[in-house]
């Protein structure tokens, strides 16, 4: 992909006026590739034709919920997906950001927060390439960032895209403490603005993959009201 704006994306919402707002938005934006749906059972159809490169998805939907559809489409493909929802409990937006989503945006958003938000998943996925071909050792664990897989204890795991640029940020400052504010900047291409739970979210969804006992972590250490810092020596258990 030469552009962010050649990506395919799939807008599931079952109110056809949010969806028309949606669409009528984004082509503003520049995208023009894509499809609406107003179900599940629609949603997982048209993903197998139209093979979406991104997915804007409603958590509440007339034949099921957003959550059960998002897995569904994520064992299809590895597809971006960005969850809108008039729901903002706290509990809500941790269950979507710890089922794997890329974002979580709570109605009404402002336009210009959805499309630039949108637009930082599609940067991050698709138009990051990796700086070298490094590998940073953790103890029996070892992150290949060329590939973004990491090898430790018999098997492979590969990192999401935010996985990637947060491991990246904090390798690049290892042994210091990265903030909060940096962390987001590197991930989302924004400030720590309301991205405090998202952010705990994918560091413990990272320390399960780097670490032998994510409770407990010896290399990826939280700075009470700071931030984290990657040390160089494990961290004694």
């Amino acid at each position: 992909m030469q552009d962010i704006h050649e990506a395919r994306l799939l807008l599931v919402d079952d109110e056809p006026e949010v969806l028309a707002m949606l669409d009528t938005l984004l082509r503003q934006e520049g995208f023009d590739q894509i499809r609406t749906v107003l179900t599940a059972a629609d949603a997982l159809t048209v993903a197998q034709d139209f093979a979406p490169q991104a997915v804007l998805l409603d958590v509440m939907l007339p034949d099921g919920d957003g959550f059960g559809l998002f897995s569904q489409l994520r064992r299809q493909a590895d597809v971006p997906v960005l969850f809108l929802s008039a729901r903002d409990e706290d509990e809500a937006r941790l269950r979507g950001l710890g089922l794997g989503a890329d974002d979580y945006i709570t109605k009404p958003f402002l336009p210009r927060e959805l499309t630039l938000r949108l637009q930082a998943v599609l940067r991050r996925t698709y138009m990051t390439e990796p700086s070298s071909p490094e590998r940073i050792l953790l103890g029996g664990v070892t992150v290949d960032m060329s590939s973004g897989a990491v090898t430790g204890n018999g098997e492979e795991k590969i990192l999401t895209a935010k996985e990637y640029a947060l491991l990246s940020k904090l390798n690049e400052n290892r042994g210091h403490i990265v903030t909060m504010d940096s962390l987001c900047l590197a991930a989302w291409n924004d400030e720590n603005i309301g991205y405090d739970n998202t952010l705990m979210v994918h560091i413990r969804r990272l320390r399960e993959k780097i670490e032998a006992d994510p409770s407990h972590p010896r290399w990826l250490i939280t700075v009470r009201g700071l931030g984290y810092r990657l040390l160089k020596e494990a961290k004694a258990p």
